[in-house]
């Protein structure tokens, strides 16, 4: 019996857990959309206009970014930049334009 409720209290305790999360990131999504453009943008000017090797462009990244991801496709010239599982943007470089973020593909930010 006591064992049941200890594994029903941490059940709903597991439950706050990820609902708390939840609310927590959907707080932040507009934040974490314009960090993971801004590394994007950061990381493809570092790859294609510096020529320097993905991994290094993690030094260029400002304090708090260390969550993102960079991944690299040599064909399109662009490097995605992503926090797996919540956001993630693409830059790829033109010649004439330098590195330009894929648009925005996500619901309108409500302002309050």
């Amino acid at each position: 019996m006591m064992a049941r409720r200890i594994m029903l209290g941490a059940a709903l305790l597991l439950i706050a857990g990820a609902v708390a999360a939840w609310a927590y990131l959907e707080q932040r999504r507009a934040q974490l959309e314009l960090g993971v453009g801004y590394a994007a943008r950061v990381a493809c000017a570092c790859r294609y206009i510096g020529d320097r090797p993905l991994q290094q462009c993690y030094k260029d990244f400002e304090p708090g970014m260390e969550v993102i991801r960079l991944a690299e496709d040599a064909a399109t010239k662009s490097v995605t930049a992503s926090i797996p599982l919540i956001a993630s943007r693409r830059a790829t470089f033109d010649p004439l334009l330098g590195c330009q973020a894929e648009p925005f593909k996500g619901a309108p930010l409500e302002v309050h």
